[in-house]
C-alpha cells in the first residue's frame, strides 16, 4: 500500500512538475512567436502581375527586388509568391504603413528615353539606384547613385555617347520623375544624377527607380493597414479571455467530475504549456482568428476529457472497481474520441489548403490543438489519474456513478424536431429574400466578399448613429468622392467600421488626416483594409469549394470507419442543416459575412460532426452488444440518453469558452464569434435531435 502511494505522490509530483516547467517555458517563450498584422501591427499588401503568365524567372526576379527594398523598413519583413502571378508584403510593426504604401505604390514601369522619346533603356536593365549625400567646402549636395546590368551598361554607353549635352527623361508609370542633362559619355557602368535639394528628395528618386526595376509590372489587389496599439489591445484581451474561460473551464470540471476533473485540470494546464511551445517551434504565425482556435481548442480539448469521465462513470455504475473502471473506460472512449478529432481535422486541413492569411493561421493552431488535446486527454489526464488513484482516491465517491436510466423518447419527438428545423431554414431563406429585394444582397456581405475599403476608427467618445452620419460620413464621402458611404457601430466599444468604394494609399491618408483634425482621434487607433473586387469573387469561390471538399471527406471517412453509408448520409444531412441555420442566423441579423465566415462555417461544420460521432459511436456499440434483443428504436433513444450528459457538458465548455471570447475580444473576434456561438448550440441540438432520428428512419425504411 505504502509503495503504491509512493509511486503515486511520485508520479504526480512528476506531472506537476511538468506542468510547471512547460508551462514556465511556455510563457517564456511567448516573445519569441511571430504574431501576425493584426497582432503587431503594420503593413499587409498583394500584388498581381500585369501580365498574364509570367515566367517563374520574372517572378524570382522582382521577389528578389521587393525583398531588397521592404528591408529597409523592417528586417522582419517578409515578401513571398501566391500561386503563380502573385505577391504578398508583410511589413510587421511599422508605425507610419500609409507612408510605406504610398512610397511601394502600383510597382509599374520605368524607362529611360532620349528628347525625340525613344527608349533607350528600361528599369529592369538597373541594378540599384541609392541616394548619396556629398559635402564639398562645406556645401552639401545631395545625389543618387545609379549601377547598371551588363547588358543596361553597353546601352547607357552608346545613348550617353550619343546624347552629350542633352536630356535624358526617366519615366515612371507614364509620370516624368527626373530629367537630368548628359554631361559627358558614361560607359563604366555607372553614373550619378544630381540637382536634389534634400536627402528625401534623393531618397525618393532612388526608391521609385528601384521600384521601376522590377521585372514585372504589378497591380495592387488588397493592403491592409494595421496600428501597433490595436495589435497589443488584441493580444491584452484575447490573453485575458483565454485565462478566465480556462478558470471556468477547470473549475466546471472538478465540480461535475470530482477527481478525474482533478486530473483533466492539469492535463489541460499542460496542453496549454505544450501548445504556446510548438508555436514557436514550428514558426507559427500567429493572428487574432489564431488565437481564437487555440481558445476553441481549449473548449474542445475538454469533450475527450468528458467523453472517457462518462464511461468511467458508466462502469463504475454497473458495478466494477475503480482501477477497472479506468482502463475500461479509456479503451471504450478511444474509438469515439479518434473518429471525432480527425473528422474534424479533416475540416482544419480543408481550411489551410484553401484558405490564406489569417484563416490559415486559425486553421493551423486548431489543428495543433486538435491533436495536442487527443494526446493530452489519452495519455497525461490517464497518468494523472491513476497517479490519484494510488494516493489513495480509490472510493468510488470520487468519480461519480451513472447507472442506467430509463431511456428519453428522442425519437418521439422527432417530427416536431424536423417541423422545427424546417421552419427555421424557410425563415433563412425568406430573410435572404428580403435582403436581397433591398440591398441587392442575399447577406450582408462583408468588404472580402464585395471588395472596396474598410476602416477601423476608434473614437474617443461613444458617437450614436446619429452623429456619425451627421459628421462622420460627410467628411468621408467628401475625400473618397463616394457617396454611399456605409458604417456600423462594434457594441459595447467607440469603434466605428466606415465602408467605401476601393481607396488609393492618398485617399487613405487624407481620411485618416480627417479623422485625427477633426475628431482627435489616435492615428495608431486607426486601421484600414483594401480589396479588389477580383480577390472578393475567388474569396466566394473558396468559401463553397471548401464547405463542399470538407463534408464530401467527412462522409467518405465516416462511411469508411461506421461501414454503413446511412450513418454517413444522416450525419451530412444534419452538417446541412447546421450550414443552412447559421446561414439563417447571418441573414436575420445581418451580421457581417467575411473572410472568417469560411472558418467559422468549417468550425461548427468539424465541431458538430465531433459530437455526431460521439452518438453514432454508442449506437454502432449497442447494435452490436443487443444482439436483436432491443427494438431499434428503444436502441437509438437508449443510445442518445447516454451520451447527452457528455453532449451539454461538452457543449457548455466550449460555449464559455467563446462566450468569454466574445464579451472581451476585439470586433474582428467578435464578428467570429457570435455565429460560433450560434453554431454551437445548433450543432448539439442536431447531433442530439435529428442525426439518431434520421438514420432511424433511413435503416426502418430500407427494412420495410
Amino acid at each position: 500500500m505504502k509503495s503504491s502511494k509512493g509511486k503515486g505522490l511520485l508520479g504526480l509530483l512528476v506531472l506537476l512538475m511538468a506542468v510547471g516547467l512547460f508551462g514556465w517555458f511556455g510563457y517564456d517563450t511567448m516573445d519569441d512567436i511571430k504574431l501576425g498584422l493584426d497582432l503587431a501591427g503594420g503593413v499587409s499588401i498583394t500584388y498581381q502581375a500585369v501580365e498574364e503568365n509570367p515566367s517563374e524567372e520574372e517572378m524570382s526576379d522582382t521577389i528578389y527586388k521587393l525583398q531588397q527594398r521592404v528591408q529597409n523598413y523592417s528586417t522582419e519583413a517578409e515578401v513571398y509568391q501566391e500561386g503563380s502571378n502573385r505577391i504578398n508584403i508583410d511589413i510587421p510593426g511599422v508605425s507610419d504603413a500609409n507612408a510605406i504604401l504610398e512610397e511601394l505604390g502600383k510597382p509599374g514601369s520605368l524607362i529611360f528615353v532620349d528628347e525625340e522619346g525613344q527608349v533607350i533603356l528600361t528599369g529592369n536593365q538597373v541594378a540599384s539606384a541609392k541616394p548619396a549625400q556629398m559635402d564639398q567646402n562645406g556645401m552639401k549636395s545631395y545625389l543618387v547613385q545609379l549601377t547598371f546590368t551588363d547588358e543596361g551598361a553597353k546601352a547607357f554607353a552608346d545613348a550617353t555617347t550619343a546624347n552629350v549635352g542633352k536630356r535624358i527623361g526617366i519615366i515612371y508609370d507614364g509620370a516624368v520623375v527626373s530629367n537630368p542633362v548628359v554631361r559627358e559619355a558614361i560607359t563604366g557602368g555607372q553614373c550619378t544624377i544630381d540637382g536634389m535639394t534634400s536627402y528625401e528628395e534623393a531618397n525618393n528618386l532612388a526608391a521609385t527607380i528601384r521600384i521601376g526595376s522590377l521585372s514585372l509590372e504589378l497591380e495592387e489587389l488588397r493592403s491592409n493597414v494595421v496600428g501597433a496599439k490595436l495589435g497589443q489591445e488584441a493580444i491584452s484581451t484575447s490573453l485575458t479571455a483565454a485565462a478566465i474561460g480556462f478558470a471556468i473551464v477547470a473549475l466546471f470540471m472538478m465540480i461535475v467530475y470530482l477527481i478525474p476533473g482533478v486530473a483533466a485540470t492539469i492535463a489541460l494546464a499542460l496542453y496549454v504549456g505544450l501548445i504556446l511551445i510548438l508555436l514557436t517551434a514550428f514558426e507559427v504565425t500567429l493572428t487574432l482568428p489564431g488565437i481564437a482556435g487555440i481558445i476553441l481548442s481549449v473548449g474542445m480539448a475538454v469533450d475527450a476529457n468528458v467523453i472517457i469521465f462518462t464511461r468511467i462513470k458508466e462502469e463504475i455504475g454497473k458495478g466494477k472497481t475503480v482501477q477497472s473502471a479506468i482502463k475500461t473506460g479509456f479503451n471504450k472512449a478511444l474509438s469515439a474520441i479518434v473518429d471525432g478529432n480527425v473528422t474534424t481535422l479533416i475540416a482544419a486541413a480543408v481550411l489551410y489548403l484553401r484558405g490564406s492569411g489569417t484563416v490559415k493561421g486559425f486553421a493551423t493552431t486548431l489543428a495543433i490543438g486538435i491533436v495536442l488535446s487527443m494526446v493530452t486527454a489519452l495519455f497525461i489526464t490517464r497518468g494523472a489519474l491513476y497517479a490519484l488513484y494510488s494516493l489513495g482516491f480509490e472510493s468510488p465517491k470520487f468519480y461519480g456513478t451513472k447507472k442506467d436510466r430509463a431511456p428519453i423518447n428522442f425519437l418521439g419527438k422527432k417530427n416536431l424536431c424536423f417541423i422545427l428545423s424546417l421552419v427555421i431554414i424557410v425563415g433563412g431563406w425568406a430573410a435572404m429574400a428580403l435582403n436581397n429585394s433591398k440591398t441587392g444582397h442575399i447577406l450582408n456581405y462583408g468588404m472580402d466578399f464585395t471588395g472596396g475599403t474598410s476602416t477601423n476608427v476608434t473614437f474617443n467618445e461613444d458617437m450614436s448613429l446619429e452623429d456619425i452620419s451627421a459628421k462622420v460620413v460627410p467628411v468621408v464621402s467628401e475625400i473618397t468622392g463616394d457617396a454611399d458611404v456605409q458604417t456600423q457601430k462594434v457594441a459595447g466599444t467607440n469603434e466605428v467600421i466606415i465602408k467605401t468604394k476601393t481607396l488609393n494609399v492618398e485617399q487613405r491618408q487624407a481620411m485618416e488626416d480627417a479623422m485625427v483634425e477633426n475628431f482627435g482621434v489616435e492615428a495608431e487607433k486607426i486601421t484600414a483594409e483594401s480589396i479588389s473586387g477580383a480577390v472578393s469573387a475567388e474569396m466566394k469561390q473558396d468559401a463553397w469549394w471548401a464547405v463542399i471538399v470538407a463534408t464530401a471527406l467527412m462522409l467518405l471517412y465516416i462511411w469508411f470507419r461506421f461501414k454503413d453509408i446511412r450513418f454517413a448520409a444522416s450525419a451530412i444531412l444534419a452538417l446541412l442543416h447546421d450550414v443552412l441555420v447559421v446561414i439563417t442566423f447571418y441573414a436575420v441579423a445581418k451580421w457581417s459575412v467575411g473572410s472568417t465566415f469560411i472558418a467559422c462555417m468549417l468550425t461548427i461544420v468539424g465541431y458538430s460532426i465531433n459530437a455526431t460521432i460521439v452518438i453514432f459511436d454508442r449506437i454502432r456499440e449497442n447494435l452490436a452488444e443487443s444482439q436483436g434483443k432491443r427494438s431499434l428504436a428503444e436502441l437509438v433513444n437508449l443510445s442518445i440518453t447516454q451520451t447527452f450528459t457528455r453532449s451539454i457538458n461538452t457543449s457548455l465548455t466550449t460555449f464559455i469558452m467563446v462566450f468569454v471570447l466574445f464579451l472581451l475580444g476585439v470586433s474582428s473576434i467578435r464578428e467570429f464569434a457570435l455565429p460560433l456561438m450560434v453554431g454551437i448550440v445548433c450543432g448539439t441540438y442536431s447531433s442530439v435531435c435529428l442525426t439518431g432520428a434520421m438514420w432511424f428512419v433511413m435503416t426502418n425504411r430500407k427494412k420495410k
